[in-house]
């Protein structure tokens, strides 16, 4: 069995088990395009989520966008903060919108 995700206008609308041959007899008179994904995310860099975006010139299902700051990585296709996260340490950190900045989580 194969995976497909539904997209319409850029946006994956549902996401369905089925083989290829299922295409042939399916009748889908809804806008849109079926687009093979793979759970694995070897397919178009990641599997195809309900709300995920799929880029046709990258050619990749990306998640949605976590805040309006962070931009997108056009080679994982995943978004990233406007800065790193700090490392090496065992404290938490949680992304603040509003400072641009990440904030330790407190315990």
């Amino acid at each position: 069995m194969k995976y497909f995700a539904k997209v319409n206008n850029g946006v994956v609308l549902r996401v369905i088990v089925a083989e290829p041959e299922f295409f042939n007899t399916f009748v889908d008179d809804s806008a849109g395009e079926w687009i093979e994904t793979k759970t694995d995310g070897t397919l178009r860099k990641h599997y195809a989520g309900i709300g995920y975006s799929y880029d046709q010139t990258l050619d990749a299902f990306i998640p949605k966008k976590p805040y309006s700051s962070w931009v997108l990585d056009e080679e994982t296709c995943l978004w990233e903060a406007p800065t790193s996260m700090p490392t090496g340490t065992d404290t938490q950190y949680v992304w603040n919108e509003e400072t641009k900045a990440w904030d330790i989580v407190e315990k």
